[in-house]
């Protein structure tokens, strides 16, 4: 299969998507390459902020999304010894404090409203195997392997919209560093007792963070911080008494946590890393979203500067595409538009993490 197109984007992902969807809205054609067969991976950092609302509804968008599912929270909780002891509301005319949307709602939207356009191609199981310039320089060629059948695209620009383990930015030696933040993340969901709000909910255990992610479907997430690499040591331990600090942090979830969570083969291990490539940006190849600059699961940023990006770019490649003109100079003014407000995000970030045992008044009895 041989597919000519202006722009060819790596990755499904909310970022990648959004982006194919206002390209193929400008008339701008699109080839998008998914390495999943399907929009149902799990996904754990699925929480929209102001920003990222704000680029749904400015795109008439936020509304079909509501139609598929999504659930406002109403509260952050922050509780000790059992108890909450502080609240956060939602302040002026905002109306949630967060807004969970699942992946699979908000990717069903952007695909679906994108592949109305005859100019726009998504391809589904295809794994990208290689990127480079034609014998002229000028066009790029993107190879893919899609069940047996090879994918060939030639395009005018590659966008590495394939997350922080990018393919794109392996392939084309974008050189990045990564920061590690010194924890990692253990993940799981359970079913939501009867009567749970949507809430955010926030522990101090053993001066590591224990959130819970109120999501829609009637579930909860839970995202446990550990000290970096301490799992495997920790699933040579008993698992009850890791258990139990979580139930003594929230009693009303015991019923919850002794029927769903058995042993450790419930979490599942996310190693935290941050990074940032030296560049975005090469003649006719752009990194956006995590591929560009991972950011670590606090505050749940990176699915909105991933959206972030998609809406500025998308802009910026259409001037590009209809000057003639794909050359890392020009593509440079998304970097410049986006560096600094990336950077800020990343530097809150771990100034959040640095500073999170003080929101509690004295240290946590668990």
């Amino acid at each position: 299969m041989i597919l000519e197109k202006d722009v060819c984007i790596v990755g499904a992902g909310p970022g990648g998507a959004l982006l194919g969807l206002l390209l193929a809205k400008q008339r701008i054609s699109v080839s998008v390459l998914e390495r999943h067969t399907g929009i149902d991976k799990e996904f754990r950092g699925e929480h929209l902020n102001q920003e990222g609302e704000a680029i749904l509804r400015q795109y008439g968008l936020y509304e079909k999304v509501e139609h598929e599912g999504l659930l406002l929270m109403e509260r952050v909780e922050y509780w000790q010894d059992g108890k909450a002891f502080k609240t956060i509301s939602p302040s002026g005319d905002e109306r949630h404090v967060g807004i969970h949307v699942p992946q699979r709602n908000l990717l069903s939207v952007l695909l679906g409203e994108s592949q109305v356009f005859p100019h726009y191609r998504l391809e589904m199981g295809a794994k990208v195997t290689d990127i480079y310039y034609d014998e002229n320089h000028s066009h790029m060629v993107v190879k893919a392997k899609k069940d047996s059948q090879e994918v060939t695209v030639h395009c005018k620009v590659v966008i590495g919209a394939d997350g922080r383990f990018s393919t794109v930015r392996k392939l084309t030696g974008i050189p990045y560093s990564t920061y590690k933040h010194g924890y990692d993340l253990l993940w799981a969901k359970i079913q939501s007792p009867s009567g749970w709000e949507p809430t955010i909910r926030q522990a101090l255990i053993q001066q590591k963070q224990l959130a819970l992610f109120t999501q829609a479907g009637g579930y909860v997430q839970i995202g446990w911080n550990i000290e970096e690499g301490a799992f495997p040591l920790l699933r040579k331990q008993s698992f009850e008494p890791f258990l139990q600090l979580a139930i003594d942090a929230f009693p009303d979830l015991e019923n919850s946590l002794r029927k769903q969570i058995h042993s450790w083969n419930d979490f599942i291990l996310l190693n935290v890393h941050s990074s940032q490539c030296e560049t975005w940006v090469q003649d006719g190849v752009v990194l956006m979203g995590d591929a560009a600059h991972t950011m670590s699961p606090t505050g749940a940023y990176g699915i909105n500067a991933a959206l972030a990006d998609a809406n500025v770019l998308s802009e910026l490649l259409v001037d590009a595409l209809q000057a003639g003109d794909v050359s890392m100079e020009r593509l440079k003014q998304f970097e410049t538009q986006r560096w600094d407000a990336v950077l800020t995000l990343q530097k809150m970030q771990r100034l959040k993490e640095e500073t999170y045992i003080e929101n509690f008044p004295v240290p946590a009895s668990v």
